[in-house]
């Protein structure tokens, strides 16, 4: 068997920054930290960090006052924001500055007059944030279809904006905004693309490729919005593809032993996993692995400002 693991692949910088954060929070403050949805939508990250005493919650009532709560990766509306003040909560941000920077887009367009057509997936919780930056003026776009038969009610079409989810597939995005454009010629674009770097940088690789390619590996879990784009990419490609947790959701009747099988990793999947992917197939079919790199990525983003420690004289420590 050749394996191909394709570069870059696996966690981006706002992930990296999410996870440091939690990490330090964790060392610092100890537990119990409470988390509002997922810090990153992988399986492996959320169980490492339970096993630690974090808890993730999807509804702040399940949150005791005055405890520390971190803000995932996603994003959160102003009325979360407004909520974990009311309960005294000691809150840390580690939204990914690429979302921050969608939502003060959907800030900008709001109270300039603009209605907003959102492209991206229903019930993700990066579009619930930002969708919650303005609700009254948000219109969902999930499709090409959703594109071409959108009914909006607008006096004047210069104030007619576009934004995406950070996580979507470049092409099918691509296919959204051409048909928007088609209908509302005027229709205004954000300044900066919103899909992100990473998304599209690991799109690209496995693009790129997927051509030396029998099978395709994806790691990732299955509610991760970019990890599931590079799998329905490579199936496009005519390629057989697989989201897979980790190494048990392999299955051996997908390969002769003979494949060139190229292995990526969704944008919040751990390298460690994908090594443990690679080291089950070697040990099964052996075989060569190779590295291929079509794009480097030296993005960082700083951590945010963690709440300053109080002593704390019923605990009888610094909280």
């Amino acid at each position: 068997m050749r394996i191909i693991l394709a570069a870059p692949r696996g966690f981006c910088a706002g992930v990296n920054m999410a996870i440091e954060s939690l990490e330090k929070a964790v060392a610092l403050y100890g537990t119990p930290i409470y988390v509002y949805h997922e810090i990153v939508h992988n399986r492996w990250v959320v169980e490492h960090f339970k096993d630690k005493g974090v808890v993730f919650v999807d509804n702040l009532e399940e949150v005791p006052e005055s405890s520390y709560l971190l803000f995932s990766a996603h994003g959160i509306s102003p009325q979360i924001r407004q909520q974990s003040e009311a309960r005294k909560l000691k809150t840390i941000d580690a939204t990914c500055p690429l979302v921050t920077k969608v939502h003060l887009e959907a800030i900008r367009f709001a109270r300039d007059g603009y209605t907003i057509l959102l492209i991206g997936h229903a019930g993700h919780d990066e579009v619930i944030g930002t969708m919650g930056e303005a609700p009254d003026v948000f219109r969902l776009v999930q499709t090409v279809e959703d594109a071409a038969t959108i009914q909006i009610q607008v006096e004047n079409l210069d104030r007619l904006a576009y934004l995406t989810q950070t996580t979507l597939s470049v092409t099918e995005t691509a296919d959204i905004i051409a048909r928007l454009k088609e209908r509302f010629p005027r229709i205004v674009a954000p300044k900066k693309e919103d899909i992100c770097y990473a998304t599209q940088n690991r799109q690209e690789a496995v693009r790129t490729l997927s051509d030396q390619a029998d099978v395709l590996l994806v790691v990732g879990s299955h509610n991760s919005s970019n990890s599931r784009r590079l799998a329905e990419l490579g199936k496009s490609q005519n390629v057989p593809s697989y989201l897979i947790d980790g190494p048990d959701d392999i299955d051996l009747a997908w390969f002769q032993g003979s494949e060139t099988v190229l292995i990526t990793a969704g944008a919040s999947a751990p390298e460690s996993v994908v090594q443990e992917c690679v080291d089950m197939l070697r040990w099964r079919f052996g075989g060569s692995v190779e590295l291929q790199s079509v794009r480097e990525e030296q993005i960082r983003f700083t951590l945010p400002t963690l709440p300053t420690l109080l002593h704390d004289p019923l605990r009888g420590e610094t909280a």
